[in-house]
């Protein structure tokens, strides 16, 4: 058996006398619990180009409708290769058109930012 000093913080500190690896081991174990329950967030990445169809911009977006529902986080991203980079305001257009089309499932956590190569946007999705 051990003295163990429970809540130090305490206006006069408690102490219990236990077993001290007994008591580690729950310790253990509650932060685990803890952990277990978190919420986990899943990002899902959708790329488009700068130059991208109707067709397949649909397409993309019936992903992403999907991925708010089932609760995950959306990442779009404009990527931009060699000299599509001069389109960068067709990129911003089309991820505001995106952002539009979802606004009911999800909400701009990031407006387009332009990384790089990249021009890059997150968005959440609404709590039910």
């Amino acid at each position: 058996m051990d003295l163990v000093e429970i809540s130090p913080k305490a206006d006069p500190p408690v102490c219990k006398i236990i077993d001290y690896k007994k008591f580690l081991y729950q310790q253990k174990k509650k932060q685990k619990e803890i952990k277990a329950k978190a919420v986990k967030v899943v990002v899902k990445e959708i790329r488009f180009g700068p130059n991208t169809d109707e067709h397949d911009y649909n397409f993309k977006l019936k992903h992403a409708e999907k991925f708010l529902n089932e609760g995950a986080k959306v990442k779009a991203y404009v990527f931009f290769k060699g000299r599509s980079i001069l389109f960068k305001d067709k990129g911003e257009i089309l991820l505001l058109k995106f952002a539009q089309d979802l606004e009911e499932l999800g909400k701009v956590e990031q407006l387009p930012k332009l990384e790089g190569k990249r021009m890059t946007m997150f968005i959440t999705p609404k709590k039910k």
